[in-house]
């Protein structure tokens, strides 16, 4: 279990997380929680984009050969 000094470093990190967009949308509360809501939805699409791109049989480790550099052995 993490102790309180670690969680306290979280905490503060993301407070600052929260200060710093709430300022970048000019302390407008509703706006701040438009972006995020945006950048959310934008990082969503990404990782379907990542996930399409990759083949099933890479996925499922069906692709015939150790996965690394040319030449490196494993």
């Amino acid at each position: 279990m993490p102790d309180s000094a670690a969680n306290e470093a979280i905490s503060d990190r993301l407070d600052d997380a929260a200060d710093a967009a709430i300022a970048a949308c000019g302390g407008d509360l509703r706006s701040t929680i438009r972006a995020l809501i945006l950048a959310n939805e934008y990082l969503e699409f990404e990782l379907g984009q990542c996930n399409a791109a990759v083949s099933r049989g890479f996925a499922r480790g069906r692709h015939g050969g150790a996965v690394g550099a040319p030449g490196e052995s494993t």
